[in-house]
């Protein structure tokens, strides 16, 4: 179960790909009923401060870490650390119990989910191009 370091990296596009876009599609699936510029306005400003505050220091972070393995082959999971897999089941687990148990209105969804998972889809789009970067010019 061990990969080539560098295809951490693709593993790790591949999964925040996915979760941005799942988080994308809910904010988005009921974000019609909330359309207004002062909602798009607070959508951006939640990208903005996830993007910048949180995920792309993460998928930095994440690919330092990656391209610094001595050795090449390594665990498939650890395109991630401890620590980043505890604060992303903290995070799917908060998601799933304000959306279960209707702890925020929908317009929050709305807003917060179009927002968060735009910065995520951005992570994937950005592990990606580390994995297109320095993945592929390795081989």
């Amino acid at each position: 179960m061990k990969v080539k370091k560098y295809n951490l990296l693709l593993i790790a596009c591949f999964v925040w790909l996915i979760a941005g876009f799942n988080i994308l599609h809910i904010g988005i699936s009921v974000y019609q009923n909330y359309m207004s510029i002062l909602n798009f306005v607070f959508s951006f400003i939640i990208f903005i401060l996830f993007w910048f505050m949180v995920f792309y220091k993460l998928t930095k972070k994440h690919t330092h870490r990656i391209c610094g393995y001595e050795v090449e082959r390594q665990f498939f999971l650890k395109f991630f650390d401890t620590k980043s897999f505890i604060i992303m089941a903290v995070m799917m687990t908060m998601g799933i119990l304000i959306r279960t148990f209707h702890l925020m209105p929908i317009r929050f969804i709305a807003v917060f989910y179009t927002g968060l998972g735009t910065a995520l889809f951005l992570a994937g789009i950005l592990f990606g191009y580390n994995y297109f970067k320095y993945g592929i010019q390795k081989k």
